[in-house]
């Protein structure tokens, strides 16, 4: 994980995300609450586990209630990336009845989306942990939702690969196909970094021996990437570079063959199903 603690790298976007939920969720006003309610009493919760999993999204719950009401009074219980069962208490909450219930829902779905893929991602990492290949996200997330998604990555032990297509030069194969080939693409990168000052790290797609070897005379590459290689031609592969680049496995990739993908003794593993494919695990906010 990086230096700084997700929300403090990513404040500004995670700020973001909440208010556009908000505002999306609550409209014109929460008028069930309000027919009935008042923010003059106040109420407390409890976050109920209701499916066992590597819980998620605590933090960022508690950053959620605090950025509507600041009054509010979140007992944090259990952290996240624990394990948690049916029954367990992750957090407390108190505060206005109105606020309260205004962004139970957004909590909820948040910490059930990221509890869903902080769990995969564990039960994936740990296929694995006997070697010394790291397992990475994709940018294959819920639009506007990307950066609790990765955030919960990180939670079940994984890592993030680029967060967008702003933070990483990553070549592919219609980049490379539309230049003409490996050489012509890496060149025209390279001056496209210097003229425009940019220190942005590279990663190329390779599909076969040739572009590998082609990729050597540019020792500056940050990683390459093995796209769509059974075990056998990945190993192939990663004889050929010969540890001069970092190397990531793609493609095809799942939890039935990222044991044997990742036992070559490739660097990365990158795998889009820990976002796409999660499963979300049930958990209810009930009165004290």
């Amino acid at each position: 994980m990086h230096k700084n603690s997700f929300l403090e790298q990513y404040k500004s976007e995670i700020d973001s995300f909440i208010s556009a939920a908000l505002k999306e969720d609550i409209g014109d006003g929460d008028h069930t609450s309000q027919s009935c309610l008042s923010n003059n009493e106040t109420s407390k919760a409890n976050l109920l586990v209701k499916e066992p999993g590597i819980i998620a999204g605590v933090e960022l719950a508690e950053y959620i209630f605090k950025s509507r009401n600041s009054n509010f009074k979140f007992e944090r219980k259990i952290k996240d990336g624990t394990q948690v069962n049916v029954g367990d208490v992750v957090f407390t909450i108190e505060g206005p009845q109105l606020e309260l219930l205004a962004t139970e829902r957004l909590v909820l779905n948040c910490m059930q989306r990221m509890t869903g893929i902080a769990t995969l991602t564990h039960t994936i990492s740990e296929q694995i942990k006997h070697t010394n290949c790291r397992l990475l996200d994709t940018r294959k997330t819920t639009p506007n939702f990307r950066y609790p998604e990765k955030w919960a990555v990180v939670i079940g032990g994984g890592e993030n690969h680029r967060m967008g297509l702003f933070d990483m030069i990553m070549i592919k194969d219609n980049h490379v196909d539309f230049c003409g080939s490996i050489p012509k693409a890496l060149t025209k990168t390279k001056e496209y970094l210097e003229k425009n000052n940019l220190d942005l790290p590279v990663i190329i797609e390779v599909r076969n021996e040739e572009e590998i070897k082609a990729c050597l005379d540019f020792p500056w590459i940050h990683r390459i990437l093995l796209d769509n290689m059974k075990p056998e031609v990945l190993s192939i592969g990663l004889d050929i570079i010969n540890g001069a680049i970092s190397t990531e496995a793609s493609g095809n990739i799942s939890s039935k063959n990222i044991v044997s993908i990742a036992e070559t003794g490739v660097d990365y593993v990158s795998l889009g199903a820990i976002t796409h494919s999660a499963k979300n695990i049930d958990l209810s906010l009930k009165a004290v």
